[in-house]
Order: C-alpha cells, then sequence, then structure tokens
C-alpha cells in the first residue's frame, strides 16, 4: 500500500505476544490478529508470496498497523477476540449476533423485589442470572417461578397505583403483593426460593414450599395447602424432565455444519445438570475458509468473550489451539475448562443433536437466501437495473389517527433481513396525518446520517405508498445528492390484496403478480417495514398507557411522585386530596397544586 511500508514497520516490532489491528486510509479495522511472535507474524503479511485473494485484497488496502503487547499468548487470543467483536473487521470470521444476550433480572432495591427479563448492560442494581442461550429460555424460567413462588412482574409505576389483585392473581400467578396480601417476610423467603431455583437448587425449593404448606395445614388453610402441594408437584415433574445426570454440572455443547461456503454453529446449554436452551450462529467473513478448525476456533473467542466458559465444552470437531484455548478460557474462568471432541456415551448424543440442529438450520438458511437471490435477480430485471441490489432500505409511516407518528427503515440484502441496521424514527413538527412531511423528515434524517458517517448507501430506496410519496422521496434525495439511488414506491393493489401491488418508478408503473418472484421479495420487505413500524408505535402507546398520569404533570419529578403517594396513600387517595391538602406537603407550592388537581380531575382511576 502506497504511503505504508509493512517491512519497515515490522521491523520496529518485539518479539513478544501481542494483538495486532490493520486499518485501511480512512482509519476502518480490516483485520485483527494475534500472535506468539509480533515481529514475525506482521513481518509475514508483506513478504511477497501470494497469500491467496483475500489476503492479498486486504494487504493492498492496508494503511497503518497498531500492536498491543500481552504477557501471555493465551492473553493475546482472549484479547483479539474481545476486540474483533468490538470492531467486526471485514477481514475477520465474525460472529454476527443482532442481540445481547438475555438475563433474568431481580431487582432488589424495592421492599417486594421484581423478577422478569432483561436485555442490555448489567449497570443497573439488581441480582442477574446467565445469561441464557435464547429468550426462550429465559422466558420458560420465568413462567416456573411464576407458577411455583407468584413474583410479581409488574413495573414499579402499576404496583403502587394497584387499589385489587390484577389477572396474574387470579389464575395464581402472583402472590398480589402490591394489596398486602401477602407480608414483606413471606414473599422474601419466596424471593430467596426463587435464586435457589435458578441456580439450580431445586430441592431447597421443594424444602422451602413443603414447610410453607406445613404451616397452611397448620392454620387450618387447606385450600393454600392443596395449592402448595400442586406446586411441589410441579417443581418435582419440571426437575425429572430437565435434569440430566447427577455427574453433569456445567458444560456446553457446539454442533458445527458447513456447507455452500455457509456455517452454522449449535450451542446447547447445560447448567446444573438442567438443559437451559440452546441456539444457532451463522458466522459471516468466511471468504471460502470452511475449515471447521479454524471456524470453532474463532467462534469460540467470540461467544465466551462476554460470558464465562463453562467447566466442559464438547465440540464437533478439534479447533485450531485447542490447547491454547483450555488455558485461556481456564484463566479467565480461573479453573480448568475442558475441550473434547472425541465422546461416547450421553455427550455423544447431545453432540449428534446439536450437529442435526446446525444442519437443519444451515439447510433453511440456504434455501431462504437462494430464494432472496432469485428475487433479487428478478427484480432488477423488472426495473431495469443494472444489477441485482445487494443492499434496499425500505421506509413505512404508522400513527393513531394522525398522531404519534412513527416511521420505521428496514434494510435487506443478498442474505434477507439485517435486522441490527433496522431504525424506527419518532416524528414531530409535523401536521396530523401529513404523511408526505413525515416521510421527507424521515429520508433526511436517515440520508443525512449515513452521508455524515460515511456509512454504507443503498442500491434501491423503496417506500410505502403511490405517486405522490415516490415523487416526494426522490425530491429528498435529489437535494442531498443522492439522485443516482432508484426509487420504488408500492401502490396497494385493488381491495389491498396481496400481490396485487403497483410499483411505481418516475412515470412508469409495474404490475408484476402474486405469482412473480420479484414480488414476493417485495412484499416480505413491505410487510416487514409495516411490522416494525407497527410494533415501535405500540410500544409507544403501552409506555404511554403504563405511565403514571402524574409523569406527565410539569414540575412533578420522581421525589414529590413519591411524596404525594405516600402521604395520600396512592393515587385515588392523591385524585380526592383539594388544594389546601396538597400544599401543606414540603416542596408543594399553591400553583403546582392547583395543576395537580386540574390535571387528576375527571380521570378515571379505579
Amino acid at each position: 500500500m502506497k504511503g505504508f511500508d509493512g517491512r519497515a514497520f515490522a521491523r520496529t516490532l518485539a518479539t513478544r505476544p501481542g494483538v495486532y489491528v490493520m486499518r485501511d486510509e480512512r482509519g476502518k479495522v480490516l483485520y485483527v490478529g494475534k500472535a506468539r511472535n509480533l515481529r514475525r507474524r506482521v513481518a509475514s503479511y508483506f513478504d511477497g508470496r501470494d497469500k491467496g485473494p483475500r489476503i492479498n485484497l486486504m494487504v493492498r488496502r492496508i494503511a497503518a498497523v497498531e500492536v498491543s503487547l500481552t504477557r501471555t499468548e493465551a492473553e493475546a487470543l482472549l484479547l483479539e477476540n474481545e476486540w474483533i467483536k468490538a470492531h467486526k473487521p471485514r477481514f475477520n470470521i465474525n460472529l454476527r449476533d443482532d442481540k445481547s444476550y438475555p438475563w433474568i433480572r431481580l431487582d432488589s432495591s424495592h421492599p417486594y423485589p421484581r423478577i422478569g427479563f432483561y436485555r442490555g448492560s448489567r449497570r443497573e442494581p439488581g441480582q442477574y442470572f446467565g445469561p441464557y442461550s435464547s429468550a426462550g429460555a429465559v422466558r420458560e424460567s420465568l413462567n416456573q417461578i411464576y407458577r411455583l413462588l407468584g413474583l410479581r412482574q409488574c413495573r414499579d409505576t402499576v404496583f403502587s397505583n394497584r387499589t385489587r389483585p390484577c389477572l396474574q392473581y387470579q389464575i395464581n400467578r402472583c402472590t398480589a403483593p402490591c394489596v398486602g396480601y401477602i407480608s414483606q417476610e413471606e414473599y422474601a423467603r419466596d424471593v430467596d426460593a426463587a435464586v435457589e431455583f435458578l441456580k439450580g437448587r431445586n430441592a431447597a425449593v421443594i424444602d422451602h414450599l413443603t414447610e410453607r404448606m406445613r404451616q397452611a395445614s397448620a392454620a387450618l388453610d387447606f385450600e393454600k395447602a392443596a395449592a402448595l402441594r400442586d406446586y411441589i408437584q410441579a417443581l418435582q415433574g419440571v426437575r425429572s424432565n430437565q435434569y440430566v445426570k447427577a455427574t453433569v454440572e456445567s458444560l456446553d455443547v457446539i454442533g458445527l455444519h458447513v456447507a455452500g461456503g455457509q456455517a452454522a454453529v449449535q450451542v446447547v446449554e447445560f447448567r446444573h445438570g438442567r438443559n437451559v436452551g440452546g441456539r444457532c450462529f451463522f458466522p459471516s467473513n468466511l471468504h471460502g475458509d470452511t475449515d471447521p478448525a479454524a471456524i470453532l476456533s474463532a467462534f469460540l473467542g467470540q461467544y465466551y468473550a462476554q460470558r464465562q466458559a463453562p467447566a466442559e465444552i464438547i465440540l464437533s470437531a478439534q479447533p485450531a489451539e485447542a490447547d491454547l484455548w483450555e488455558r485461556a478460557l481456564g484463566e479467565r474462568r480461573e479453573s480448568r475448562v475442558r475441550l473434547r471432541w472425541r465422546v461416547r456415551g450421553d455427550r455423544a448424543q447431545w453432540l449428534k443433536l446439536a450437529e442435526t440442529n446446525a444442519t437443519d438450520a444451515l439447510r433453511r438458511r440456504l434455501a431462504e437466501r437462494d430464494q432472496i437471490g432469485r428475487g433479487l435477480a428478478e427484480l432488477a430485471e423488472l426495473i431495469d437495473l443494472s444489477s441485482p441490489p445487494s443492499h434496499i432500505e425500505c421506509f413505512d409511516i404508522s400513527h393513531l389517527s394522525g398522531t404519534q407518528t412513527v416511521a420505521s427503515c428496514v434494510v435487506f440484502g443478498e442474505e434477507g433481513a439485517r435486522r441490527k441496521n433496522y431504525r424506527h424514527y419518532n416524528i414531530r413538527g409535523i401536521e396530523p396525518g401529513d404523511d408526505y412531511a413525515a416521510m421527507e423528515q424521515v429520508l433526511k434524517r436517515r440520508y443525512k446520517r449515513l452521508l455524515e458517517d460515511r456509512a454504507d448507501i443503498p442500491d434501491l430506496v423503496v417506500v410505502d405508498g403511490g405517486k405522490g410519496q415516490t415523487a416526494r422521496a426522490r425530491q429528498i434525495l435529489e437535494t442531498l445528492g443522492l439522485d443516482a439511488i432508484p426509487v420504488m414506491g408500492v401502490a396497494k393493489g385493488p381491495g389491498r390484496k396481496p400481490g396485487y401491488e403497483t410499483f411505481i418508478l418516475g412515470d412508469r408503473q409495474v404490475r408484476p403478480g402474486p405469482h412473480h418472484p420479484a414480488s414476493h421479495l417485495v412484499q416480505q420487505i413491505r410487510d416487514e417495514a409495516h411490522r416494525f413500524a407497527i410494533n415501535a408505535h405500540r410500544r409507544k402507546r403501552q409506555k404511554r398507557a403504563q405511565a403514571s398520569p402524574l409523569e406527565q404533570i410539569p414540575g412533578v419529578g420522581a421525589k414529590r411522585r413519591q411524596k404525594l403517594l405516600e402521604h395520600f396513600g396512592g393515587l385515588q387517595g392523591l385524585s380526592r386530596a383539594s388544594v389546601d391538602d396538597l400544599v401543606r406537603i414540603p416542596g408543594i407550592s399553591r400553583t403546582l397544586a392547583e395543576r395537580i388537581t386540574q390535571d387528576l380531575q375527571g380521570r378515571d382511576l379505579s
């Protein structure tokens, strides 16, 4: 690469272990690697020997190399994979994961702690259990806790405003702490039992429920005792169904299948003798490298970068540098980690099942990709594009009678939906129901940002609308200097029947019909944009509906809300208070008191 002498740079490096980062002219990370000897490894890229088309292309683009020394090669291995996860370099094998791992969070800051599904950073106070391999595994565990122990699910704003038990109490999935049907001490014991359950100590939970059953019988509360007896039987059934083997404490089973230049990795987790769920991953950027050892090695680094490895990992093949991985993962765990790929008995059966799931998942993914590829080719021919589009963005507008307008942008490529690139936009400052203004706002916000970030620009923009929407979208792109991007509108067919849509491209209109592959593809893209917009709109409405009426009153912050609710015993008591009653509370002025009483007047707070 002009301006960068790789050989001269390599001669300046130490001969110690470390990690190297290769960047292009714009500073974008091309590749992250680790080495036992940095000088020798980096120099090997610039020795003039042919290394294949992928590496040759990468070397031509290198404008700078950065290095970071480590104490050991095991440290370098872990750091390498953390940086791959952070930067997602083009020339590394990447484990593309659109979501953070799901957890169960116990919010211990409340007198009656809430337990529920959680995804995101773990900076909020509370206890976290996980991470789990899938959201389904989390919900299964939570359903068992709600059914067996009745811990609350509602948020604090709902909890503090309840005056009677909700439906969860009626169906025996909550003990109604919101209205005092259970004491704080008894609820705390149930919380402790839930923690034991999540740690796999089901025997302790059964002992807890048995003691409660005895207490209910002694108090002649036979109905409650019978319910607890049923819970115990249910928990024993859960234990017998999920228990694997007394000797199995904690292990992961990883099955790999490679076909058609693609790979699928199925992970099945066993924790405390229970199968807690499985999940399939599709590593990308293979660039024809279908060596199972290399793929599994890359997967191990990125998968366990965010989680602690179990004591035993069973794999469908020997990963590259298996001994080094055992040391690296063991150092992080602070105890031994065993990698095994030759197993018998139960472990062989679990591994076979993981491989079968990986094979089936990849088969379905390749079939879907073939269908999408055919649809892209047919669409390009239909609307006279020079080549099939590899990056499509589709926009949709959703509102409620003209209010609370939300816009969605979904992204599709040759591999299908790119969900991590989806975005939704809250539209403000327009006349209610003005879809043209909403489309103008979302397009300007979207593409100004892409231009500023020098991000990839789509090959085709699709808008859900007719001639007017399409013309407005084209005008906006022209003002941004993006007039080279074709814009296609999708107008609904007669009776809104799927498959009979009209594709609008300027003055030209195309009706491919319900059986055309391009029609199927565009329906899928447009329906996904519509679904994403509707979901964003529903979340917005739900958040508004669940919010306390006090949150919408200017001048009433969290501390004042707490004071008011505690003083008057809840929202209903507050709604009956007069202005004179309110001003007696420190920090509440007469102006604010009048505003509160006026806002709460006439509200249905039952």
